[in-house]
Formats: C-alpha cells, structure tokens, sequence
C-alpha cells in the first residue's frame, strides 16, 4: 500500500482558515500580544477544526522532529497495555526512536489534551489505542505530517495505519464456543462499557454470536471501576443471588472472571458442570490460579511490535511501500478449565 506524503499543518493553513494574518495566528497560539476576542476565538476555532499543534521545538533543531514516539493508551491500571508497550519497545531497542506513554483514562477529552501536548513537540510517529475518537483528535491526527498507527481493534476505519484484533469476531467466537458445550443460561459481566469501545464490540458480538442460535444473555451487569478480583467476586455472587439458574458467565476480561472463579470455587459450585466460566485477554499473571480460566489471548504483545515496525519502516529515509500498514491478527482460544468439553465417542 502507498501513500502520499504527510505534510503537517503550518500557520499559513490557520491563517488562510480564519483570514487573519500569520503573526495574529502565532500571537492567538502563543498567548501572547493584544488580540480581540473575537479574533482569538475564529483562531482558535480554525486551529481546532483543521487539527493545528504549534510545534514547540520550532527554530531549535533543523530537522523539526524528535526522536520520540507518541503512545497514546488508555490505562497503565491493568495488564493489557504494559504487554503492548514491551511489544514496542522491543522493536525500537536498537534505533534512535523512543517510546514516549500519555494515559487518557478512556476519556475523550483527555485524549485530546494528552495528544495535543505530545503532538507540539513533534514527534517522529503516534501509536494511539483504538479506532473512536472526538473530531478534534482525528483532525490532529491526520494533520500531524507522522506516521499515525491505531492499535487493538480493526472493526473500523483508521485514520492512516491500523494493527489490532476484531473485536467483534472475539465475541462471535467465544459464544459459539460456549454453545457447542451446552450452555444455554448464559450472563454477561462487563467494565467501562460506555467508554471502552473494544469491550462493547466484543459483548455486541457475543450477542450477535448467540442470538444465531436463538439465546440471549438472561442477565448482565456492569460497572465503571478497574478491573479488579474483589469486584469480580462482588459481581459473580450478586448475579448469581438474582439469577441462581445461570450455567454460564462471561466476562468482559480476565480480572473479574478470576475474581467470579474464586467465588464459585469458595461457595463449592462445580465447575465447569453446574457452571462454565470465560474471560478475555489470556492474562499471565492468572496461570496460578487453582483452575486455569477459559478466555482468549488478545495478541497484545504481537500488536506492539507490529505497530512499533511500520513506524520505524515509514521514518526510514526509503520506507518498503509493499509494508502491510492494516493488519488484523488472530487471537486463540484456550478453554482452560472452565469451559466444558463434550466426551468424544
């Protein structure tokens, strides 16, 4: 795949938005000098809308960019991302680039701020999780003149590059999974659903998976903390208490399905005969578990290196144009222990 040149936004582009002069721009930008308000604001506004950063290394190197790698990432709070970090990190170990973390905290406009600062100082690429975002981060982000990756999910279109699983497949998968077991009675334990657009994907697709077959989920809860063991076990034993005939529960990740494990390991309930158990992103950290946890591995690792490549390959003097810059890899599906397999014979 080819692609034409990037230019990033100067302030001639801003200027010939608002029609102000230049230097009116550069003062509105640089809060500096007497400017009417409503001169300010159509600068601001044009600024906005076309995307503009001011570049904060401006006149103190030639080259106009640094070394540095914007990553973008929603949470450092859970197992995910550092795994994607490592992932880029191996790649740019021995070249001159260097990845650069902001965390939005799966707030848009946050987001906004966070790039918006990494973007003044010009760096040589962005890595940014996930294919939502306001229009102002899409503006800058197609105007920032860098290579621009978007990481973890593919069910969309990117602005530039993109590297990710289908979330959506995910879902799909793990209820036909959960159906050629038997399970019928299935409920849904989610995070952050309002706000983690790969979360909803994936119940959007679990549900899809299920209603081919004429199920749906009997029951569902949801909350907007981190994930967390203790609020899995809370979650688990409250559904259960509303719902006790459920012989499924799937979980939006790997965290509070361990913490539902550890409920119905407590209280004596077989598993997986009376009741199947399934998570989401195939965490390490969980393999000590007394029971491993159904799930699927989210290719986090292989995601960070692949985006972390086609940086470095478009800030080579002569980039590989044939370099597949939208790539969906395949997760796999363990079943563990808690996903119960039908006898052969």
């Amino acid at each position: 795949m080819t692609t034409p040149p990037k230019r990033p936004l100067t302030l001639r582009d801003v200027s010939d938005a608002c029609g102000v002069s230049e230097m009116t721009v550069s003062r509105v930008l640089r809060k500096r000098g007497d400017v009417s308000e409503a001169t300010r604001n159509r600068v601001l506004a044009a600024a906005k809308a076309l995307g503009y950063v001011p570049n904060q290394i401006a006149g103190s190197l030639a080259s106009q960019r640094v070394n540095l790698v914007a990553v973008v990432i929603p949470s450092l709070g859970n197992m995910v991302f550092p795994e994607v970090l490592n992932g880029i990190n191996q790649v740019f170990e021995d070249t001159p680039l260097q990845p650069v973390v902001g965390v939005t905290d799966y707030l848009p406009e946050k987001e906004e701020r966070v790039l918006y600062e990494m973007l003044s100082w010009r760096p040589s690429g962005v890595i940014i999780a996930g294919l939502e975002h306001s229009d102002a981060t899409r503006a800058m982000l197609r105007n920032a003149g860098i290579p621009v990756v978007e990481i973890m999910d593919t069910d969309g279109k990117p602005v530039d590059a993109m590297v990710g699983i289908s979330h959506r497949r995910a879902g799909r998968e793990m209820a036909q999974a959960i159906l050629r077991e038997g399970y019928e009675r299935i409920g849904f334990m989610g995070t952050k659903m309002p706000l983690d657009h790969r979360a909803r994907k994936r119940f959007e697709g679990f549900t899809e998976g299920l209603a081919k077959a004429g199920v749906e989920i009997e029951d569902r809860a949801f909350y907007s903390g981190g994930s967390a063991l203790a609020k899995g076990r809370e979650m688990t034993q409250e559904m259960l208490e509303r719902s006790p005939d459920l012989d499924f529960l799937y979980y939006s990740n790997d965290m509070i399905g361990a913490g539902g494990l550890l409920h119905l390991i407590d209280q004596g309930i077989d598993i997986p005969g009376q009741i199947g158990l399934a998570g989401f992103n195939n965490v390490e950290l969980l393999q000590g578990l007394p029971r491993q946890l159904a799930t699927m591995d989210a290719c986090r690792n292989e995601i960070g290196q692949a985006a972390a490549r086609i940086i470095l390959n478009q800030t080579q003097p002569e980039p590989d144009l044939e370099m597949q810059t939208q790539i969906t890899l395949t997760p796999t599906l363990s079943l563990g222990d808690t996903l119960r397999r039908r006898r052969q014979g």
